[in-house]
Order: structure tokens, then sequence, then C-alpha cells
């Protein structure tokens, strides 16, 4: 892999971890948040997350994308994160990338679906149930591990003056 499929699959694993965080331990209520009209809610978030990730893919193999509706927010979380790893894989394998840069998908797919991981974690806080601060520079991120198991939080800030 070359290093800029190396810094890609960096990202998709920091994209997995950050997910990963803004979902661990929140209320099973969460996933049909709405903070208001025509916001997306947490399930609706995971289900465009997977949309753009499967988007970026089509740039590997060519075709289309729809995700998969989902009932269950877990079947809807699981399926992100084996989309997450099979983009991965076409970039460990160095599966030939079509009329797209590596950079354009870093800022372009990419780069959409790690803002939606930073907006589940603002709807956390809204919810009344807010992610606690970590140094994300500590952060256990391996890109090996794209799965939903990500590991706790190695640096949490100690001092958290809104916490509920």
């Amino acid at each position: 892999m070359d290093e800029k499929r190396t810094l890609l699959k960096h990202f998709l694993a920091a994209l997995a971890d950050r997910t990963q965080k803004a979902l661990r331990g929140a209320p099973p209520e969460f996933a049909g948040f709405r903070a208001g009209p025509q916001v997306r809610t947490p399930h609706e978030l995971i289900s465009h997350m997977d949309s753009v990730l499967g988007y970026s893919r089509t740039y590997f193999l060519g075709g289309s994308y729809r995700p998969p509706v989902f009932a269950e927010f877990s079947a809807a979380i699981a399926h992100f994160h084996e989309v997450l790893a099979d983009v991965a894989r076409h970039l460990e394998l160095g599966t030939e990338l079509h009329n797209i840069t590596p950079e354009v998908l870093l800022q372009g797919p990419f780069s959409d679906a790690m803002t939606h991981a930073g907006q589940l974690a603002l709807l956390r806080r809204l919810a009344g149930s807010p992610v606690p601060p970590e140094n994300f520079i500590f952060a256990d991120i391996t890109p090996e591990n794209l799965s939903p198991n990500q590991p706790q939080p190695r640096s949490p800030d100690k001092d958290w003056p809104e916490k509920p």
C-alpha cells in the first residue's frame, strides 16, 4: 500500500472510532432522536454514512450504491462498519481508483462521513446524553480495526465541567 492509501485507511479507522465513541453508551431511544424538523435522526445519519461510503466504493468498483434499509439501529451500524471495512480492503488491495484521486476521495465522501460522526456526537449532547471528552491524539486507533468494537478511550479528559 502506498503512503496515500495507508493514510486513507487510517482515516477510515479514525472514522470507525469516532462513530463508536459517539454511539457508545447511548440510551436505546437515541436512535430515533430528532433534534428538530428535517434534522436527521442518528439512525438516519448512520444510513447516510453507509450511503456515502458505499458511494465512495463505486470509484473502485463502478456501478451505483443504495444502502439497505434496516429497522434495527444495531443492524444499520453493523452494516455501516461492513461497508467501511470493504472500502478499506480495496485501499489495501490496491484496487484501482476510477475518475477520482485519493485526495478527492478524502475531501469528498470520507470527510463527509466524518462530519456526520461529529453530528452524532452533537446529537448525543442535545439528547441529554453527552459523549465524554478525550484527547484523540492518544486514541487507540489501528487500521486493522474497522469494526463496531472500538477500544475504550486511552486518555479521557479529567475535567468535564458540563458533565450531566
